[in-house]
């Protein structure tokens, strides 16, 4: 029996990318920054619509998502649920005065964002986007510390505004900016769990950091940190990193801000990534998952934390137009409701584990192979490097697009394949990708 768009397995009808997505990429290249979207003969295609865990092309090919759209489809593209709060809300009051006149489902988020969070998250400030999140984490941190320093970690991905550019250890993209930039991070390693890697150095790393910025008069006021390495290559620490970090900021008076921009809302099974180690930051951003599929984000801190922002005179000082917009408030309360309601952790759980799994198989039977890792549906494949870095990633994405699989590397070296799919991607079409890799890994 045929299943319905949203749990198919790849239909391909032209070699990917067809006619269509050949002449939308070649009006595309006319009008958009040359830097935006890369362009090739045999790259990209163009969505033209999207259910489950699957797309469909301007050509009519079929995929299996593995990206969840960057992380924001966990509960499945075009969620039921989430579009009909869209279509209901948007019919009603689609916009609204953010933070002069608010909307009942902003009030309604909050306190739903309240009640998930662990003891001691209460206070939120909303965005748009990841990076907006992460700037109002540090805007807070500068505020309720007086101190302007700040330690990030190697490989660690927080945006690419200019602020965030400060935490984000990508040199290609803050580079051209660095005039603009000022003083950035103070950077320690992030261990690496997976290769047997302790927590003992980079801590210690943490404190020389924390000591050679009050000696050059740039005291260091928080710690930002992915509890698990996203764009850095699904980098798993130690299992007593997080809650020594944690203790280590309390013991020289710094915050911990915790970035779950792409580890959170399920994704791992929590709500929070950091909770599978029993850490609680005084700040935690989230973005991608939250809105299903419109643009929102969160800081949560705590509220000693956040009580550091002055009270609104009527002009707030960290704000913008869609701040608090009813439609993106109500796709993202639908969208928290499905993953709960729908048990979606859980189940991140237990295909993470049958990934787990069938990694492991690969491990020492596929020679470019080296390792799995991840937790939950955050899982990464790290591959041996070919001589030609680029065109063997490239080269590996790339075929398994002609398959019908949609999947993108990570880490600094693109030598990690991520697979980070919907929540709702079904058994049948999780084992088809795995398939899939598998074989054009042996190849």
């Amino acid at each position: 029996m045929n299943e319905p768009f949203g749990r198919q397995l790849p239909r391909l009808l032209t070699p990917p990318p067809g006619p269509r997505s050949l002449a939308l990429a070649a009006r595309l290249r006319r009008v958009e920054s040359r830097n935006i979207t890369h362009i090739a003969a045999d790259w990209p295609v163009f969505w033209e619509e999207a259910s489950g865990a699957n797309v469909r092309d301007a050509d009519g090919n079929v995929y299996v998502d593995l990206t969840a759209g960057f992380g924001v489809a966990t509960a499945g593209h075009a969620a039921p649920a989430v579009s009909a709060a869209i279509a209901e809300q948007a019919a009603r009051l689609p916009h609204g005065l953010g933070d002069v006149h608010p909307s009942r489902v902003k009030v309604e988020l909050l306190e739903r964002l309240a009640s998930l969070m662990p003891p001691g998250l209460e206070v939120t400030a909303l965005g748009t986007t990841g990076a907006d999140a992460v700037e109002i984490a540090l805007k807070t941190a500068l505020l309720a510390t007086g101190r302007s320093g700040l330690i990030a970690f190697g490989n660690g991905y927080h945006g690419l505004t200019l602020g965030t550019l400060s935490v984000t250890d990508r040199r290609a993209s803050s580079g051209p900016f660095a005039d603009r930039l000022g003083p950035v991070a103070a950077r320690a390693r992030f261990p690496d769990g997976a290769a047997g890697d302790d927590s003992s150095a980079s801590l210690a790393e943490v404190r020389r950091l924390f000591d050679a910025g009050s000696a050059a008069s740039r005291a260091v006021g928080a710690v930002i940190v992915e509890p698990i390495q996203g764009r850095g290559g699904i980098v798993v620490p130690p299992a007593d990193f997080l809650p020594a970090l944690r203790a280590l900021c309390d013991e020289l008076g710094i915050l911990l801000i915790v970035d779950e921009i792409y580890t959170g809302l399920g994704r791992t099974g929590r709500w929070l990534a950091c909770e599978h180690w029993g850490v609680v930051p005084d700040i935690v951003t989230i973005g991608k998952a939250l809105g299903g599929s419109l643009p929102i984000s969160a800081a949560i801190g705590s509220a000693r934390v956040m009580e550091a922002w002055p009270a609104s005179t009527g002009e707030a000082i960290h704000t913008s137009t869609f701040l608090g917009n009813p439609t993106a408030c109500a796709a993202a309360l639908a969208q928290l409701g499905r993953i709960e309601d729908d048990e979606l952790m859980p189940r991140a759980e237990a295909l993470g584990a049958r990934i787990e799994s069938r990694v492991q198989q690969w491990v020492g039977s596929v020679a470019v192979v080296v390792r799995g890792r991840g937790i939950g549906l955050m899982r990464g494949v790290e591959l041996r490097r070919p001589a030609d870095e680029s065109a063997g990633r490239d080269a590996l994405v790339k075929r398994l697009l002609r398959r019908g699989i949609l999947v993108l590397t990570e880490g600094p070296r693109g030598d990690v394949l991520a697979i980070t799919p919907p929540l709702v991607i079904t058994e049948a079409q999780l084992e088809h990708a795995l398939d899939a890799i598998e074989e054009e890994l042996a190849g």
